[in-house]
């Protein structure tokens, strides 16, 4: 804690860094962004198995953008990230959204977080994104923090549910889909969490044509939802964000998931995970399968 605190007031007194965008503690099981422009805020700066929030959704707000300029001079923002939001930094990156040099990456040795506040930490627990995680240890930083420590070993029941899912026939995978995106109030809060949907204005906001309709009917329920896990599709990270900030809970990462498992299936591919590989979606190669396409 004490370490990151220093850090943060170094970057900042050296002007090495505009801000750091990182958590504050609001309980001692809670905690909530904070985007530390002072000697003070930086006091305020932490890190724990509370750190819920994937920071890397600031980094292309215009707002955060313009604290990069002081003085005419355009400054490096410093954010603090766990191993796996460093994967939407990375597909940030691949997706010409920002520039390596444009982040100081603070990131952590993880061992998981919290499925939700206010809870201790266990294997019962655990978020569901940190069962199949693989990326205990970041994969780009500037600075790297905190010792090294397990993270809980517990059932994967969302690959699980997934798997069920896939056993069901056409019209009872519709019928259980349908049923979910019922629930939808179309807050949007998934999309608002979500690093990946940058864009300034969504199809779902163009009213000519309208492409998505914005009641909250099964038909619109059901296009929202599955127009977004096809933008999503390689390019999701799963950090888990829209979940979470569902105020419906509804499953949304047996889509994303199902999708990024299919994108590494057919085609090697895993979102985030290296900045010399192009974007699945961005890139052809000739040797791509056609079975998708058949």
């Amino acid at each position: 804690m004490e370490e990151l605190r220093k850090l943060a007031k170094e970057l900042l007194e050296k002007k090495e860094v505009a801000a750091v965008i990182g958590y504050q503690s609001v309980t001692d099981k809670r905690t909530k962004p904070i985007i530390a422009k002072t000697q003070e805020d930086c006091d305020k700066l932490v890190f724990n198995e509370y750190c819920l929030n994937n920071l890397s959704v600031y980094l292309t707000k215009a707002r955060i953008k313009e604290l990069r300029r002081q003085n005419g001079i355009v400054l490096k923002l410093g954010i603090t990230a766990k191993p796996c939001d460093v994967h939407s930094i990375i597909a940030l990156i691949q997706e010409a959204q920002l520039k390596r040099e444009d982040v100081h990456i603070i990131s952590f040795n993880c061992h998981g977080v919290v499925k939700d506040f206010g809870m201790e930490f266990n294997g019962e627990t655990l978020a569901s994104k940190c069962v199949p995680c693989d990326s205990n240890k970041p994969l780009y930083y500037d600075t790297v923090l905190g010792e090294i420590k397990e993270t809980p070993a517990v059932t994967d029941e969302v690959l699980e549910k997934i798997q069920a899912i896939d056993k069901m026939s056409a019209a009872e995978r519709f019928e259980y889909f349908k049923s979910e995106f019922d629930k939808c109030i179309k807050c949007y809060a998934c999309r608002a969490a979500c690093p990946m949907c940058y864009c300034q204005r969504c199809i779902t906001d163009k009213t000519i044509p309208r492409w998505v309709e914005s009641s909250s009917h099964s038909r619109g329920n059901f296009s929202w939802n599955v127009v977004r896990a096809f933008h999503l599709s390689g390019r999701c990270i799963g950090c888990g964000e829209c979940e979470r900030a569902c105020p419906m809970d509804i499953p949304l990462s047996l889509l994303n998931r199902k999708m990024v498992i299919e994108a590494k299936e057919a085609y090697s591919y895993v979102s985030g995970r290296n900045l010399e590989t192009p974007t699945l979606v961005g890139s052809f190669d000739v040797k791509d399968s056609d079975e998708l396409f058949m």
